[in-house]
């Protein structure tokens, strides 16, 4: 797996993510069994924006050489999906969420441990 690999990953999840969380972010909710209330929804959309901000950064720097600065990017962007990960287990476990989230959780461990693999080889 290369870097521009997992930049057209992450610019391809982060439109999709982001462009649901903006338009459909009711169906993520109830995905996950949350109660979709205006301030959820509020959360969800400036959530998007983020998701579509970091998709183009990624899709931007698709084609990054190898360097101290792209193996930041790595190691940060797989600490933060690692997070998110377990975050949604920890959700999970204390009943906040439903199991709808192990999809998102799964997805979440592949995707940053993809940028561990990255960054590890890249090195």
């Amino acid at each position: 797996m290369t870097f521009q690999i997992m930049a057209l990953v992450m610019a391809f999840g982060g439109c999709l993510l982001g462009l649901r969380f903006i338009f459909a972010g009711v169906s993520v909710l109830k995905e996950w069994g949350v109660e979709a209330t205006a301030g959820s929804i509020i959360l969800l959309r400036r959530m998007g924006a983020i998701y579509l901000a970091l998709a183009l950064v990624f899709f931007l720097g698709r084609a990054a050489a190898p360097s101290e600065l792209r193996s930041a990017v790595c190691l940060i962007a797989g600490g933060a999906i690692a997070l998110l990960s377990c975050l949604g287990l920890f959700d999970f476990l204390t009943r906040r969420v439903s199991a709808g989230i192990f999809r998102s959780v799964i997805a979440e461990a592949v995707l940053a441990a993809a940028f561990f693999w990255v960054w590890w080889v890249g090195r």
